[in-house]
């Protein structure tokens, strides 16, 4: 992760004030890292919907599509092949998005062999969905948009549609979030603007044709 360094020409007032916004940034970023966001909304969705079978479908979702990656990024940074959790080099990325749409293909495909409700089935392919663009603007464009603003943003989306247009004040969280990764110079604002846009509307309407 990029650290922030202070200004030529500020005072020791502004760069404790850099360092207390860099401090909320990192903890934010961490907070409402996308596999966070991924476990957290897969469970809570299959709770809300289908009670405790819901729960652990959501765990078995949440295995494929945000365990499972996780550990194929922690591994490569052990390899010394990553260089953070966050695949921060813009290169590394293009490697990184085809292992974890692997994951959830093979999770979609299990779930759906053994039966698990449909809307949570929808919710992988919502996210398997969302991969797309994001690796075609990062290996077509060369252009790092924000994984974060793009999980979390989809995950708002689909809670909306398929529970109460009350979760679309989660947008607040994606403003936050967008700001922690824009504060700590991983992306500029608008990477983060694009990330949640494409995962708000590529996650929002793919679950919404696949439910």
């Amino acid at each position: 992760m990029t650290q922030t360094e202070p200004a030529p020409g500020t005072t020791a007032r502004d760069a404790e004030r850099a360092g207390a916004a860099a401090r909320l940034a990192r903890t934010v970023t961490r907070a409402v890292d996308p596999q966070n966001v991924i476990v957290g909304v897969l469970v809570l969705f299959g709770a809300l919907r289908h009670h405790w079978s819901g729960v652990g479908w959501g765990l078995l979702a949440a295995l494929f599509a945000g365990v499972i990656p996780q550990g194929l990024i922690t591994l490569g940074m052990r390899r010394g092949r990553v260089e953070d959790r966050y695949v921060g080099d813009r290169s590394k990325r293009s490697v990184v998005l085809p292992l974890v749409a692997l994951s959830v293909v093979a999770g979609l495909v299990l779930m759906l062999v053994l039966g698990a409700p449909r809307d949570l089935s929808a919710m992988l392919v919502a996210m398997l969905a969302t991969l797309v663009p994001i690796l075609g603007i990062t290996a077509g464009l060369r252009w790092k948009v924000s994984i974060h603003a793009a999980v979390t943003a989809g995950a708002v989306a689909m809670l909306a549609l398929a529970l109460s247009a009350w979760w679309w004040c989660g947008l607040a969280v994606v403003a936050v979030v967008s700001w922690s990764r824009v504060v700590l110079r991983d992306h500029t604002a608008a990477q983060t603007v694009v990330g949640a846009l494409v995962g708000a509307v590529t996650a929002g309407l793919v679950f919404s044709w696949a439910r």
